[in-house]
């Protein structure tokens, strides 16, 4: 990908500065996106998190809680980021005793002039964050890794899907 321009880039403005971008203009589009992390623990830990056997209770309908929140906090959370309405945000986790993981996949919806692929990477991040948390009891070891966005679609730049 070739470099832009300071002026190019869309929270930058001609001097240098950084900058909110107007969105005002642009259509109201359906948009969503999904993104994906990964939390590591050891296949002790997976089993006591599957079973609901953790000191602090039930860590994934905590961590779901907690994504949703964190989804509708984003523009609250990350700079130049627009305050959007969200219209859905879900977050579902797939358990791996075996492997020692749970995969922790978030969906971002709304009807509006800008994306929502931070808000549905910023559900993701918390979620697996809370996770570590409720976790952190059984083992300090537990690494976060591989947030990233699937797909999107909606909006000028149209559909991404990850390869």
């Amino acid at each position: 990908m070739p470099k832009r321009k300071p002026a190019e880039l869309s929270h930058v403005a001609a001097d240098g500065s950084i900058s909110m971008v107007d969105v005002g203009s642009k259509p109201v589009s359906q948009r969503e996106a999904v993104a994906e992390g990964v939390v590591r623990m050891s296949v002790a830990t997976a089993k006591l998190l599957a079973k609901k056997a953790l000191p602090k209770g039930d860590v994934l309908a905590t961590a779901k809680v907690a994504g949703i929140l964190a989804a509708k906090q984003t523009s609250s959370l990350i700079p130049l980021t627009h305050p959007i309405p969200l219209d859905y945000v879900d977050v579902r986790f797939d358990v791996s005793e075996k492997a020692g993981e749970v995969t922790v996949t978030a969906t971002a919806r709304c009807s509006g002039r800008t994306g929502v692929e931070i808000e549905a990477m910023t559900a993701c991040a918390v979620a697996s964050l809370t996770i570590y948390d409720m976790c952190k009891s059984a083992e300090k070891g537990i690494v976060i890794e591989r947030i990233r966005l699937l797909r999107k679609s909606g909006g000028k730049s149209g559909e991404y899907v990850r390869a």
